[in-house]
């Protein structure tokens, strides 16, 4: 299953309707986070996730490429076939106007 390109205010609504956004930066990129998403990092091969079978998945990291060149292990790491990549990562969303707020 390849994910989908996703645009971040079409990201947002779907975070509005339960999807699930996950980051798959490292601890020590995120001085900003999308609130909410959950933090499953690349290097621990984005595991840990807690969606649900056939709940919408959205993958970021910073700019995209990261997600765009892992896509398939990452569509791999979660029980639904809704997978998304959040294209331009957080910066892309931060670039839309969308709000991020500092990692605790």
């Amino acid at each position: 299953m390849t994910p989908k390109p996703v645009t971040p205010e079409a990201a947002a609504r779907l975070v509005a309707d339960g999807a699930v956004l996950i980051d798959i930066r490292e601890a020590q990129e995120c001085a900003e986070v999308i609130e909410g998403a959950l933090s499953a990092p690349m290097s621990s091969g984005a595991s840990g996730l807690e969606a649900r079978p056939g709940q919408p998945v959205i993958f970021h990291c910073r700019t995209g490429r990261r997600t765009e060149m892992n896509a398939e292990a990452l569509a791999a790491s979660v029980p639904t076939d809704d997978v998304y990549l959040l294209q331009g990562g957080i910066e892309g969303w931060q670039a839309a106007g969308l709000p991020v707020c500092p990692r605790d």
